[in-house]
């Protein structure tokens, strides 16, 4: 196998170990020699299933410490480039999961809210906010009915695209009163599972000043 880097180095290899799905092991080097030559050092990664997510081992075997320092921080590299791939795939739904989510914001019926947040959320599903703290559905539910007592009519919407990163995912939206005026604007910050469910939700609202001062 052979990997083309855009500086234009060209790193060679061959795989000599193949578990699938949860082992491979091959050897690293580089084409012109310099640091690690042709087969010149191993690579083994091997994967772990850990609930709904998979913990990767990374062991990379060099000749010397000025070789393994080089590369620490391309491997923090490629890595973190795997698990946004993988994580893009798992989460591809999050939008939807958003704007579920404040749909079930303005559902007067706490029944069909319930429905809504166990089917995006996790039974644990925890929200904060400058307004609120709970912890489960069961209380974000209640919650909910009281933001609808003391802020009728009031209905959020997701503005703009979600922002993912690894399971991470920041959503902006408008809060809009039953005449159409905005009342209020923020960004949530949503943590999901590896399992595509929401974990955590934290708000950040700030409110619209109103135009007769």
């Amino acid at each position: 196998m052979k990997i083309r880097y855009p500086d234009g180095r060209e790193a060679t290899g061959e795989v000599i170990e193949v578990h699938a799905p949860t082992r491979i092991v091959f050897t690293y080097g580089y084409a012109n020699g310099l640091m690690i030559p042709p087969g010149g050092s191993r690579v083994t990664i091997e994967l772990e299933p850990v609930g709904h997510a998979t913990r990767l081992h990374l062991r990379h075997d060099v000749a010397d410490e000025q070789a393994r320092d080089a590369h620490i921080q391309g491997w923090r590299y490629q890595l973190s480039l795997f698990a946004n791939a993988v994580a893009d795939a798992v989460h591809a739904g999050a939008a939807g999961a958003v704007d579920a989510w404040f749909d079930a914001w303005a559902d007067p019926d706490a029944s069909s809210r319930t429905r809504t947040l166990s089917r995006i959320g996790s039974p644990a599903l925890t929200f904060h906010d400058r307004f609120g703290n709970t912890d489960g559905i069961p209380d974000l539910v209640a919650h909910i009915t009281g933001a609808q007592y003391f802020m009728p009519g009031i209905r959020m919407t997701r503005t703009g695209d979600v922002r993912h990163c690894q399971g991470t995912v920041l959503a902006d939206y408008v809060a809009r009163s039953a005449d159409g005026q905005a009342r209020a604007s923020g960004t949530n910050v949503f943590q999901f599972r590896a399992d595509g469910r929401l974990d955590w939700v934290t708000g950040f609202m700030a409110l619209v000043p109103s135009s007769n001062g």
